[in-house]
């Protein structure tokens, strides 16, 4: 498998609520630790909400492999109450930030997520991993980004416990 090769990963879920609502809280860093179904997130360094392509949120990490550290997430895509995404960058903390270290760039990979009308009170959300930018290598290593579809589950289960929340 070479960079390049591989579809990005999907999962999608109908949420009873209007897309407005769903979109308000994704563009909400403070809000994606109470979607997070990686269990990585520890919180936003950024308080602003997302507003446009080019807009860069921090947040708090943690991983087991590399302990805390900060992921500086670049808006690549923004359409009002439709999409939504990013690319992340290691930030302050992260191994490939340290001294010597040969990756201080983006990697190339986007979180993404797609809001779909269902009629006027209810959103199809697709959330996307798109690892393809990866050398071949990290692409194996995560499964061409099925590693993530768990996760990715849990999220859109706990972005529609948000928008319940919200509504009542």
């Amino acid at each position: 498998m070479t960079s390049g090769q591989i579809e990005p990963v999907a999962v999608s879920r109908r949420i009873a609520a209007p897309a407005a609502d769903v979109f308000q809280i994704l563009a909400d860093p403070r809000r994606h630790t109470d979607l997070d179904g990686s269990g990585m997130l520890r919180g936003a360094v950024s308080n602003r909400l997302i507003g446009d392509v080019g807009d860069v949120f921090v947040m708090r990490m943690h991983y087991s492999r590399y302990g805390d550290y900060e992921m500086n997430n670049h808006v690549v895509e923004y359409e009002v109450n439709r999409r939504i995404g990013w690319t992340p960058e290691p930030g302050r903390g992260h191994p490939d930030t340290a001294p010597g270290a040969t990756l201080l760039r983006r990697w190339g990979h986007r979180w993404a997520f797609e809001l779909t009308p269902d009629g006027p009170a209810a959103t199809i959300v697709t959330e996307t991993y798109d690892c393809s930018p990866l050398p071949a290598d990290e692409q194996a290593a995560m499964d061409g980004g099925r590693s993530w579809i768990t996760s990715m589950t849990a999220t859109l289960e706990r972005l529609e416990a948000s928008c319940l929340t919200v509504r009542h």
